[in-house]
């Protein structure tokens, strides 16, 4: 009955026309399928429809033809751009939830991580730069006169032979240059180029023929130099002190100085920092036990005579820090050998973010 009524009634195809118009429009992706299956599929209504016109009389089929052509095309096109429009809005709702703010900062990635020696010589840095010290450099290789000569180590004297020296072979002239064991030569260097007032640290790589679990065959330090014609013990305590309290980030660090010898400075001292070692952990500032933590003393007048200073008219002082055994008693290592061992699962747990740049202000 519908098929013959169509053919007869014109206006039902538009009402027909109208009706799924209508729910393209407003389908989604699986009702649009829905609708064109249902309309255009095999079976589909205006499937159907196309079919019965070979039935129709020749005046029926010249009418009703274009008709039905039209109906199917409108469909089509209404399909396919209803579509288009659904693509359209699921690309545009995707940007809109993937979209990137430029101008936000980017977001932390773990690169890597920091040595905790480096960690240690960057926070060094920081605190003495702020006290007004300068970081000078040196080379890792030296000749005998800057590592011990002009640090007034006599010839033949035993100390020489104290610091495990490692030797090189002689050269064309006959001396025997070797890995510097200590950056003490950096101050040597510094004061031959440089005019008083000096204020300088310099750190670096150190070399002595030892291994245990305190000692390593190379080893890092940092040293202080500051010559001047008014600078005393007392300056060189202050200076010491204030940076135990910086680096350890203590409100307070009591300190001891007990005589000792070094054949570079005059009067010479070790410093001592009161700590707590109770239950297998090292506290800085607190506690009754002494812990040994750097040697230091006035910059002994033959030095500055074999750097062309004059000892009547200038005097200063000197330090000497390990920093890794700081790197030691700060993070709670064990063995100073782990720190060169290439074990990535050591520097993993020790290590740093790179994006953590050490500052007084914010803390070490």
């Amino acid at each position: 009955m519908f098929l013959r009524s169509m053919t007869t009634d014109p206006s039902e195809i538009e009402t027909l026309t109208a009706s799924y118009l209508s729910r393209i429009a407003q389908a989604d992706d699986a009702a649009l399928e829905a609708v064109r299956i249902e309309a255009l599929g095999k079976q589909g209504r205006v499937s159907l429809l196309m079919k019965q016109l070979g039935a129709m009389s020749p005046a029926e089929r010249q009418d009703m033809g274009p008709r039905l052509n039209g109906l199917r095309d409108s469909l089509q096109e209404a399909i396919l751009a209803r579509r288009a429009d659904l693509a359209s809005a699921a690309l545009e709702a995707k940007l809109l939830a993937e979209r990137l703010d430029a101008s936000l900062p980017a977001v932390p990635t773990r690169i890597g991580s920091i040595h905790p020696i480096m960690r240690v010589m960057e926070e060094l840095s920081e605190i003495f730069a702020d006290m007004g010290f300068a970081l000078a450099e040196g080379p890792d290789i030296e000749s005998d006169f800057h590592n011990f000569t002009a640090l007034n180590f006599p010839p033949k004297h035993p100390a020489r032979e104290m610091h495990d020296t490692f030797f090189l072979k002689p050269d064309a002239a006959g001396e025997r240059k070797v890995l510097r064991t200590h950056t003490s030569p950096v101050q040597v260097r510094t004061m031959l180029s440089q005019k008083p007032p000096i204020r300088i640290i310099a750190m670096g790589r150190t070399f002595r023929c030892d291994s245990d679990q305190t000692h390593t065959p190379m080893f890092h330090q940092i040293e202080g130099l500051v010559i001047d014609e008014a600078s005393n013990m007392a300056d060189l305590k202050g200076t010491l002190m204030a940076l135990m309290r910086a680096y350890f980030e203590v409100d307070d660090v009591d300190v001891r100085f007990r005589p000792h010898h070094f054949p570079f400075t005059e009067p010479s001292a070790e410093m001592d920092v009161r700590c707590d070692r109770s239950n297998g952990q090292i506290r800085i500032g607190q506690g009754q036990d002494w812990l040994e933590i750097l040697g230091c003393g006035m910059v002994h007048p033959n030095v500055l005579r074999n750097c062309g200073i004059d000892p009547d008219v200038h005097q200063g002082y000197a330090f000497g820090i390990g920093v890794d055994r700081l790197a030691m008693l700060k993070y709670g290592m064990s063995d100073l050998r782990d720190m060169f061992a290439a074990d990535t699962r050591w520097l993993k747990h020790y290590g740093f973010s790179p994006f953590l740049v050490p500052n007084l202000a914010a803390g070490l």
